[in-house]
């Protein structure tokens, strides 16, 4: 995990390794400085008894503890700094690797994660992590040298008293190790609950509409509710145990602070003869006290992070050590000859410890320019086989090939970019229309977008626009209707020049006039592109070259619209019922 992780420290490095040193260098100077007031005492209690006093001795050492202390002070000052400088940019590479990692996922491996779920990783788990390495660069290096270097001056006093403090370490040393195995399970459950309520907030953020339509404001505030409290439950229960570290460790301080001033005091007169403490040195013992102690407790704090992080720091790990299911050619071929597709006994499924297949046994041929159409129930594997084509999924058994050459040989950019997909979902983004049409070719000039949106029948509505091409469409597109909204998706995807056009259900919400005047505008603009269309509305696929009809994940018939309705019975079931309702419709 700690090898995953700290890839992303990159050329944060330096300030990586130079935190700790500077963070030395101040525990150091915090060691020095009680060990010089040992000598300061000394001539004090040197006048007391009548001896004349050293003020060169006690002017040097006073100015030695004040160089130590503005030592210390830039010490801590700088490795602050490059602590919060390393801490950050750690950060800042970490959700940058998470989210490139994230593009070269395929279907198969975004299938394995929710959204709120990669969104509450890249945001939560990575401060947590970041907080955790800042506090680690700092405490986690200071804490350890307070305490040996304390340890090593207190034996040289008086080792009896060094005997105590180990023991104190050594006392809340368990403390804090059963506080961190009783807690790490409820911060990794809590961040599962924090998945939850992202993805609550997120569901209905995104289905606001929805929601309001239906009056259903109440029943999702008690979603909302059930997963803030579920997130509540477990982080209480979580600082709870935490929040018994702190008063566990002050306790022992203030036990081991009375017993130093009780035993040194008694060693000082003389009533305590197995060991001795000159009154000098209480002041000194005391003072490594807290330092040792203290130590303790900063590595309590350093722990309590890194308890809370580890459940975050295992779910990014998770999101950077996933490898896409689609791996690379050898000799990734780098163009593509045409729009020709052959599937060859083709199985997929969507996971591999599914039972059944959800296409089965698929041959057909596609020639380049031809108009395909596919036809099928829900759920009949329509969207599944598409998918295929730009090799979103691989085929669990055969092969698919476009231009004659099977999509696992082509690299991979180079096979998307030649085939376009006008999703089932139309999908948008904030933006003007331009900016989202160059979605399909960035460099795309402005006559190129017209005449795109010509062929798209979105041309007529974009001109009468406000800002025409330059209006802002809103998160999602919320500005314009459905129909709008499919036709410039249409438009973008015409846009990238593809020897593949498919068309996923994408004209339903346009009326059967325009859906034909764009099967049109295709016919004439594109000739040479192949187009499948995938459509519930027999209209929409009866002029086809030829139509797939698809039953259970399987090839019912392929043939023309004549052909299957004398032939194939789902399809002439389908488009009877379609021209049954459509005399109705015209009867009423």
């Amino acid at each position: 995990m700690l090898k995953t992780l700290l890839k992303s420290v990159r050329e944060y490095k330096l300030y990586s390794i130079l935190t700790p040193i500077l963070m030395v260098g101040e525990a150091v100077m915090e060691i020095i400085i009680p060990f010089l007031m040992t000598f300061i005492v000394g001539e004090l209690e040197s006048m007391a008894a009548g001896n004349p006093i050293n003020g060169g001795n006690i002017a040097l050492y006073a100015c030695l503890m004040v160089v130590c202390a503005l030592f210390a002070m830039f010490c801590g000052v700088a490795g602050a700094k490059l602590a919060a400088k390393a801490s950050c940019g750690f950060a800042h590479n970490l959700r940058e690797d998470m989210y490139n990692n994230l593009q070269t996922f395929s279907f198969a491996n975004i299938d394995n994660y929710s959204t709120s779920s990669l969104i509450t990783r890249i945001t939560t788990d990575v401060t947590n992590v970041q907080n955790s390495y800042q506090m680690c660069l700092r405490m986690l290096v200071r804490a350890p040298v307070l305490f040996i270097t304390a340890i090593i001056m207190t034996l040289f006093i008086e080792p009896f008293m060094a005997l105590i403090f180990g023991c104190a370490a050594l006392l809340l040393g368990v403390i804090v190790s059963i506080c961190m195995f009783k807690a790490v399970p409820y911060f990794r459950t809590m961040f599962k609950k924090y998945d939850k309520l992202n993805e609550v907030v997120q569901e209905d953020l995104t289905a606001i509409r929805v929601v309001k339509s239906y009056v259903r404001e109440e029943r999702e505030k008690g979603k909302m509710e059930v997963a803030s409290q579920e997130l509540y439950h477990y982080s209480v229960k979580a600082e709870s145990i935490l929040t018994c570290l702190m008063p566990a460790v002050t306790l022992v301080m203030f036990i081991i602070n009375i017993l130093i001033l009780t035993l040194g005091s008694n060693m000082a007169v003389g009533n305590i003869t197995f060991a001795s403490v000159k009154p000098s040195q209480l002041q000194t013992l005391i003072q490594y006290s807290v330092q040792i102690l203290s130590g303790v407790m900063m590595v309590a704090m350093c722990l309590t992070f890194i308890s809370m992080s580890k459940g975050s720091a295992d779910r990014i790990c998770e999101v950077l050590k996933e490898r896409t299911t689609l791996p690379k050619a050898l000799e990734p071929i780098k163009s593509v000859a045409d729009g020709s597709i052959v599937f060859n006994d083709v199985d997929f499924c969507y996971s591999q410890k599914a039972d059944l297949m959800v296409l089965q046994d698929l041959s057909f041929t596609i020639n380049s320019g031809e108009t395909v159409g596919i036809i099928g129930a829900t759920g009949s594997g329509k969207t599944s086989l598409v998918s295929l084509i730009p090799r979103l999924y691989d085929a669990e058994r055969g092969s698919v090939c476009v231009g004659g050459v099977d999509v696992k040989n082509y690299d991979l950019d180079t096979l998307r970019n030649s085939v376009a997909m006008v999703l089932q979902k139309n999908v948008l983004f904030s933006g003007t229309i331009a900016e989202n049409l160059r979605w399909g070719d960035e460099n795309a000039t402005d006559e190129e977008l017209r005449l795109a949106c010509k062929q798209a029948c979105a041309e007529e509505f974009i001109e009468n626009l406000p800002d025409k091409y330059e209006y802002d469409l809103g998160q999602g597109g919320v500005n314009v209707s459905g129909g709008q909204k499919q036709r410039l998706c249409i438009a973008r995807a015409l846009l990238k020049k593809p020897k593949i056009i498919i068309f996923d259900d994408s004209t339903s919400a346009v009326d059967t006039k325009t859906d034909a005047e764009i099967r049109g505008a295709l016919k004439k603009y594109a000739p040479e592109v192949t187009k499948i269309i995938i459509a519930q509305r027999i209209a929409s696929v009866q002029d086809a070259d030829k139509i797939i009809v698809l039953d259970n994940g399987r090839i019912s018939a392929i043939g023309t619209h004549e052909e299957l309705i004398a032939t194939n019975e789902i399809y002439r079931e389908v488009y009877e019922s379609q021209t049954e309702n459509k005399t109705q419709g015209g009867e009423e």
